[in-house]
């Protein structure tokens, strides 16, 4: 665990699951650069996020970095536990900001899908989302907002992508129900879904495979794949204050491919 120090008195403070890489990554750099503070949480390589803690630092934000495994529900109480810790370090009780993007991808035609990747894509993608959601929900500010991270593979669909595509649709329904039964306590709940964008997710396989990255391109109206930037940004536009009539809604960033 890594903190840094505050420069304001009353940010307000995002937790983003799995921010040490990838596109969490880039929604905490996002969010940190509009001013907002920062509890991240890594699985295993402290390096990675403390680097990012470091590169909030630089942006003149507070953040903490977190071990957390999405897909043992045991750990939940200790981590929410921990947090209240940590949100004490600030002087606060709450946080305003949920970000559920920690995840991993499994690529298997449905007739070779096992069902260990499948109970996988469950533990990670489903019930950690359903019950890190619940067990953090007593420290989430009222008026606060919860993003949950789902992917364009819930609407348009590619070959081998079924059990982690089901997760997410799982996932989107989830995030309907958490808009109507948390709007007395005014929490807005949103689904953002990306589409193919360029990092290590699936082996990197957008990214490093150019016959794979121009098809996806060439399938995109805005002609290009995606980049982390853009899922950042996003995320960072639908959590600012003009995104907060928002809610109960999916949105996708994925410049408009199979529209």
């Amino acid at each position: 665990m890594t903190t840094t120090t505050p420069n304001a008195s009353t940010p307000r403070i995002a937790l983003v699951t799995g921010g040490s890489r990838g596109l969490g990554r880039s929604m905490a750099l996002a969010l940190a650069a509009q001013g907002t503070d920062i509890v991240l949480t890594y699985r295993s390589n402290q390096a990675e996020a403390d680097a990012v803690v470091a590169a909030i630092a630089a942006l003149g934000r507070r953040a903490v970095a977190l071990p957390l495994d999405v897909s043992t529900t045991a750990g939940f109480a200790g981590f929410a536990a921990e947090v209240g810790r940590q949100l004490a370090g600030w002087g606060r009780e709450r946080f305003d900001f949920l970000v559920n993007n920690a995840g991993v991808g499994v690529y298997a035609p449905f007739a070779e899908t096992t069902e260990q990747q499948f109970d996988d894509m469950v533990a990670i993608h489903l019930k950690g989302t359903f019950f890190l959601t619940q067990k953090l929900l007593p420290l989430i500010a009222d008026g606060g907002r919860i993003v949950n991270v789902s992917s364009g593979l819930a609407r348009f669909s590619y070959p081998g992508y079924a059990a982690y595509a089901v997760m997410k649709g799982g996932v989107e329904v989830l995030t309907r129900y958490l808009a109507a039964e948390l709007g007395p306590r005014r929490i807005a709940v949103n689904t953002l879904a990306p589409g193919a964008i360029e990092t290590d997710f699936g082996g990197g396989a957008v990214r490093d495979n150019a016959e794979l990255n121009a098809r996806i391109a060439q399938s995109t109206p805005l002609g290009r794949v995606g980049l982390p930037e853009d899922i950042g940004d996003a995320v960072a536009a639908l959590l600012s204050d003009g995104g907060r009539w928002i809610n109960g809604q999916r949105i996708e960033v994925a410049g408009g491919i199979h529209g």
